[in-house]
């Protein structure tokens, strides 16, 4: 950060269990101004983000921060959750979580992302932590808000294996065609891909010592940090957990912990076991197909290949927990 104002951010996400977590995290880092959650379907259908991201935001003390419903499908493929991963709920089906006493904006969400973005004194970092159809649609209707964009830190793709395929994240192909148009945005773009996002975990002690917290937004991360779908019971022998989408805005908030490489990135669109793929290209020089058919138009983004997860972990945790990070 170049000063001691807080950095504007806004976030777009599709509340599951690791969006919560970085939501938690953004609403209680004293460098970060949290100016507008926007939602869309992903890890849950758009209703149910909505509902869960009201409700981490009223348990992490976040006052009037504006929410709006957004996008309920992709752009041309249909929805497909991640409830074999988040819950039925997105939640992990935490049990008590109270529902949200507000409502969300009566606007939609690309209306909310124009209106903060253009509002903002100083320019904005946007950190999409899901798939991006939200962002395509602001991009394509309104491109005059890049003028009041500073970066968009997005979490999605991968350089090396995927999640959702072998190759692709699940943010980029659930809609493979809003992330291509992402990285035509015109602004600087960091993408926070699965090789930096599957190695920030907690240890299996912390998330205890948050899970027996007489805090509220404390004891929801150590609940949120505990849900492994592949565990025989929530806390098995060792809890760890993973920050997941956490870790993108621990990089806004402190992006020293984040190795960084400016890399020509595509995402692959044919049908086919490719589509969803983003496609970096880390070599030195070009090879045969540029040379005997020419460089296409590839936009460059500052990868993540490297994080300090002792850096992050205890940043997240002394943010969450109240104490100066």
């Amino acid at each position: 950060m170049s000063d001691d104002r807080p950095v504007p951010v806004i976030i777009d996400c599709d509340t599951g269990v690791d969006d919560a977590l970085a939501l938690l995290f953004a609403v209680r880092h004293p460098g970060l101004d949290l100016r507008a959650v926007t939602c869309v379907a992903g890890n849950t259908d758009v209703a149910g983000v909505v509902r869960n991201t009201l409700t981490v935001l009223e348990i992490a003390g976040a006052g009037d921060v504006p929410v709006a419903r957004g996008a309920e499908r992709p752009l041309i493929e249909p929805a497909r959750s991640a409830r074999h991963v988040h819950g039925e709920d997105g939640m992990g089906d935490i049990p008590g979580l109270p529902a949200p006493a507000r409502a969300a904006a009566d606007v939609d969400a690309v209306t909310l992302l124009r209106r903060e973005i253009l509002a903002s004194p100083r320019p904005v970092t946007l950190i999409p932590t899901a798939p991006l159809t939200n962002i395509a649609l602001l991009l394509r209707t309104h491109p005059e808000v890049t003028r009041n964009i500073e970066r968009i830190v997005f979490m999605g793709g991968a350089v090396a294996t995927g999640n959702a395929t072998p190759v692709a994240e699940f943010n980029v192909w659930h809609d493979p065609e809003a992330a291509a148009i992402l990285l035509t945005a015109g602004v600087p773009i960091t993408m926070y891909g699965l090789d930096v996002f599957q190695r920030v975990t907690v240890p299996g002690a912390d998330v205890r010592r948050l899970r027996a917290s007489a805090e509220p937004g404390a004891r929801l991360a150590g609940d949120l940090l505990a849900h492994r779908p592949s565990a025989p019971e929530p806390d098995g022998d060792d809890p760890r957990g993973g920050l997941g989408d956490a870790g993108a805005v621990c990089a806004v908030a402190d992006p020293a912990g984040l190795t960084t490489a400016a890399l020509p990135v595509e995402v692959s669109l044919a049908p086919g076991p490719a589509r969803g793929q983003t496609v970096v290209d880390r070599r030195p020089r070009p090879g045969e197909d540029e040379l005997h058919h020419g460089t296409r138009d590839r936009h460059l983004v500052d990868v993540a290949l490297e994080v300090d997860v002792e850096r992050y972990v205890k940043l997240y945790l002394a943010v969450v927990e109240g104490r100066r990070p």
